[in-house]
């Protein structure tokens, strides 16, 4: 019984979300998958899939074995690609997820060397601001700023990440610079996806209420408002490090910012099943942004 070759079908079918579709890129008929994952199913006595007229699930149990099953397929990977390089060297796909603004101004414009140092190694760089299903939905890694608690994935604190408020000039001039926290009330606030901020100050935590003209789920809208002088924005110092230094941009109530424990963290399933093309693109991040990241140096946080 060829039990590499289920493990393989089924997690070609749970990524793919189809029978048929996943028959497609094995080259098999729909009928040989559905026959494979129900011998699989009879062989582990577990219902892996629930099926309709329209769409896959997993089940409970499916979900788990799932995310067993491609740490495993992965392990076989890379061991083939060690032994057929003969010196582990990375090699294969890497899919790479990462918020959208950070993406285009931290990770893009580093791959040329990464790829250079990698010449087995292709990137499927996707962006976006929705945090992705790392195993569902197929990536090797993802790059997230958040505060991330606990989890079944693996987190790699890349770098810190300071959030500040901030406006320009100009509009500081035409409207006052806010001389307390509860100063902001009277200012537009401009925020992406948000009623309010969180931020940590002198007397500990605060929440601020947004309030203002302008809503939008888009950050790179907040950005553009912001430098155009529409109001006080909470950005991130990796977004608006050159404003800062320059003086197009400048600080707000400096004794607030957002907590510590939010920084640029890498993502993936499992450090003890971990492949070496993700190994190479982690350590590469690492050492590119560290403990005081280039888009902070020169400025007092």
């Amino acid at each position: 019984m060829d039990r590499f070759g289920d493990l393989d079908v089924f997690a070609h079918v749970v990524t793919a979300k189809s029978m048929s579709a996943a028959g497609r890129e094995l080259s098999l008929s729909p009928a040989v998958i559905s026959k494979r994952i129900r011998r699989l199913e009879e062989r582990l006595g577990v219902r892996l899939l629930q099926r309709t007229t329209r769409q896959l699930s997993l089940t409970e149990a499916g979900q788990g074995f799932y995310e067993r099953v491609v740490a495993i397929l992965g392990s076989i990977e890379e061991a083939e690609a060690w032994v057929a390089s003969g010196v582990g060297q990375a090699r294969g796909t890497l899919r790479v997820s990462a918020p959208t603004s950070f993406g285009r101004l931290h990770v893009a414009p580093h791959l040329k060397p990464f790829l250079d140092a990698n010449p087995m190694v292709n990137v499927d760089l996707i962006l976006t601001d929705a945090f992705v299903d790392i195993i569902g939905e197929g990536f090797d890694l993802a790059v997230r700023i958040a505060d991330l608690g606990d989890s079944s994935l693996v987190a790699k604190r890349l770098a810190p990440n300071h959030r500040i408020l901030c406006a320009t000039p100009a509009y500081l001039s035409a409207h006052g610079r806010p001389a307390t926290i509860e100063d902001l009330q009277s200012h537009t606030l401009i925020a992406h996806n948000a009623d309010q901020w969180r931020l940590d100050g002198p007397e500990g935590p605060v929440t601020v209420r947004v309030t203002g003209q302008l809503r939008t789920n888009s950050s790179e809208v907040v950005r553009e408002a912001l430098l155009a002088g529409v109001g006080i924005a909470l950005r991130s110092t990796w977004d608006v490090g050159p404003e800062l230094k320059s003086g197009s941009l400048t600080r707000v109530l400096p004794a607030y910012s957002v907590g510590k424990r939010v920084a640029v963290y890498a993502v993936y399933p499992s450090r003890r099943h971990m492949e070496q093309k993700v190994r190479a693109f982690v350590d590469f991040l690492a050492e590119l942004y560290g403990a005081t990241p280039y888009w902070d140096e020169g400025l007092e946080l």
